[in-house]
């Protein structure tokens, strides 16, 4: 009699691949500034992920790009509950937890822009912010922005921006695409159109995106973006191999060298 050979669990076997989330950030002050304006977020917990790039003289900007962090995380953690009280109405286009994250910045605007207005030492500061936030269950990822703070998607190789910079030059090309480079050349170029704090309201942008092993997630300040290439912040990526601490050390060294002229922000968020 011959014992036949143990078979496998099938509904292990069946069983998809568990998707593992992982993340670093760093903040540089640069070469040029004295104060640095920007801060960054990692919210392991609820696989949130954010960049907020500060404006305002005195100080204010660091005010509000962490006031934008403090309140998101507040938000997210009030939310968990069921029967959680939201400040916005829900938006039936869309999910819950694009739902969550609109509303999450839009009360990071509310309190930025109170703020500013009950204090003068304050008044006129405002912020970028660009959040991610991962769902591993659905396999999706959600991208929210308001300014030129940018989200990335390095996939197979393949750079691509997710956001779109809610600057003066953008604003006349998509009026105008076929503005010749003379007139565009003569805009300012660091000019931003939308930020949280400028009014009691703000447009929130945002995007659904598949997540799939091995993609990689790039959120930034215009500290990087511009000063460093998309296709050299691809390879700096791609060439620590899965070292996110090096990678994000890297991109903000390869910003010093460029010149320094900005605060400095990276956050890199792994799908394996």
């Amino acid at each position: 009699m011959v014992t036949p050979p143990p078979t496998s669990n099938s509904s292990e076997t069946l069983r998809p691949k568990e998707i593992q989330i992982s993340a670093a950030g760093l903040t540089d002050v640069g070469l040029q500034r004295e104060h640095n304006e920007d801060t960054y977020s990692c919210l392991e917990g609820h696989h949130l992920y954010l960049v907020a790039d500060g404006m305002g003289g005195h100080q204010s900007g660091e005010v509000a790009s962490m006031l934008a962090a403090e309140s998101m995380r507040e938000f997210f953690e009030a939310t968990e509950r069921e029967d959680a009280t939201w400040p916005f109405p829900i938006d039936p286009n869309l999910t819950l937890a694009e739902n969550r994250l609109s509303a999450a910045i839009k009360m990071a605007n509310r309190r930025i822009f109170e703020r500013s207005i009950a204090d003068h030492a304050t008044h006129g500061m405002g912020t970028t912010v660009v959040g991610l936030l991962v769902s591993p269950e659905r396999q999706v990822a959600y991208v929210a922005h308001v300014g030129d703070s940018r989200a990335y998607r390095l996939r197979d190789g393949m750079m691509q921006q997710l956001t779109r910079d809610h600057s003066l030059i953008n604003d006349y090309l998509m009026m105008m695409p076929d503005m010749p480079k003379e007139a565009m050349d003569v805009l300012p170029k660091n000019v931003i159109t939308r930020a949280l704090g400028m009014q009691d309201s703000v447009v929130v942008d945002l995007v659904t995106e598949d997540i799939r092993e091995g993609d990689r997630f790039v959120l930034c300040s215009d500290g990087l973006s511009g000063q460093v290439s998309d296709e050299r912040i691809a390879e700096v990526v791609t060439e620590c191999n899965g070292d996110l601490e090096q990678a994000v050390a890297t991109l903000v060294k390869e910003s010093n060298d460029a010149g320094g002229d900005d605060n400095v922000t990276v956050v890199l968020v792994a799908v394996d």
